[in-house]
């Protein structure tokens, strides 16, 4: 399974933007809430989830954005499902990595 990643740097510390490949150029909204994907923050490269569990650790932040995404992030251990924020159906999360 691929992922696109972005990898932004803030003050010296790694953001991790890990979003699933089919909702890239897309905008979701739902009431006042809203998605869009197709802003340059989400743009990245494809990864896969062994790229991922290594890099997650160093990350000082990391977004999670769409149903493998998020899953992924739980399974890691990264996000509690009950934070789990949804926007038209798509799963997001942000967390702070304490590492």
């Amino acid at each position: 399974m691929k992922f696109i990643v972005s990898e932004k740097n803030s003050s010296g510390r790694l953001i991790l933007i890990i979003s699933d490949k089919e909702i890239i150029g897309k905008v979701f909204t739902e009431g006042r809430k809203q998605l869009d994907m197709t802003r340059g923050f989400y743009q990245g490269e494809e990864r896969n989830k062994e790229y991922l569990a290594k890099k997650l650790p160093e990350a000082y932040i990391a977004h999670f954005t769409g149903k493998n995404s998020v899953a992924l992030g739980v399974k890691l251990g990264f996000i509690d499902e009950d934070k789990i924020l949804m926007v038209d159906k798509i799963p997001h999360a942000e967390v702070v990595v304490e590492g």
